[in-house]
């Protein structure tokens, strides 16, 4: 996972960029094209330009993009303030703040879709629409191989990857990131469920995004969206507001480059 995970870099200039400070730290953000804003958060040890470079020129297109880099990541320092959902959940609503935007639509990927997650849960009339992609609102929701890897990982596994390459082009303190990382394996190993009964009162509509081996508990997946309303009969009842997609062929990395398929799927659901 720590090679296959590239970007061919943004065919698009961000309109605006800069730091929104929030919490104690100065959060980095950039903004592009017009429209109804949808702010993306990126996954653990990523970039804007890695985890989305591909899909926000298509976004773009129709919409405001707002891509925020998190504690630690790209162009955010690295900060010794603890890293908790909850926290990084209200960053997000600080840039919000900084940008004078009431609500959005808000799309997550694997990290990223934790502190998706937890903004709905904080935030619920600051959200529009949220787009969960390949990420989990609890430890259980992952196959145990998956979680029995989180204790084996070693900063050193991040060697020579993408990951170090994208971190070293624009990180503010390159010397930041062997903490960094041994700040963010520790929460990786650290268990955490946001809750059943949580979940069940997210009032928004929600797209669950995953590849069919991206390494998620496809029955906990189940559970998730029939807390969210899904896993019905239309033909019987009303239409549920929530979507559930499954790609197939695609593991956690892969499914991201599926850029044609996912910016379809957030165009039509993001209407």
């Amino acid at each position: 996972m720590f090679t296959a995970s590239q970007s061919d870099g943004q065919h698009v200039k961000a309109i605006e960029s800069g730091y929104a400070p929030v919490n104690g730290i100065k959060v980095y953000y950039e903004v592009y094209g017009e429209g109804k804003p949808v702010i993306l958060l990126h996954g653990a040890y990523m970039t804007i330009d890695l985890n989305w470079g591909r899909l926000i020129p298509e976004l773009s297109k129709s919409r405001k993009v707002i891509a925020v880099e998190l504690q630690g990541h790209g162009h955010t320092e690295f900060s010794d303030r603890a890293l908790s959902l909850a926290t990084l959940a209200s960053d997000v609503a600080g840039v919000m703040d900084h940008l004078k935007i009431d609500s959005a639509d808000i799309a997550g990927y694997s990290f990223g879709g934790k502190v998706a997650y937890q903004f709905a849960i904080q935030n619920p009339k600051r959200l529009r629409k949220l787009v969960i992609i390949s990420a989990s609102y609890k430890t259980s929701g992952w196959l145990p191989e998956v979680t029995n890897g989180f204790k084996n990982m070693k900063p050193e596994f991040f060697a020579n990857t993408p990951m170090k390459t994208a971190y070293d082009a624009v990180a503010p303190d390159k010397t930041k990131w062997i903490p960094f990382l041994e700040q963010m394996i520790a929460s990786a190993r650290t268990p955490f469920d946001l809750g059943d009964d949580n979940i069940s009162k997210i009032t928004a509509p929600v797209l669950i995004i995953a590849g069919d081996n991206d390494g998620l508990d496809k029955i906990e997946l189940v559970k998730t969206f029939q807390l969210l309303g899904g896993a019905v009969t239309t033909d019987l009842g009303a239409t549920p507001k929530s979507q559930l997609a499954i790609m197939p062929g695609q593991g956690h990395v892969s499914l991201m480059n599926e850029t044609a398929i996912i910016s379809t799927y957030l165009n039509n659901f993001l209407q």
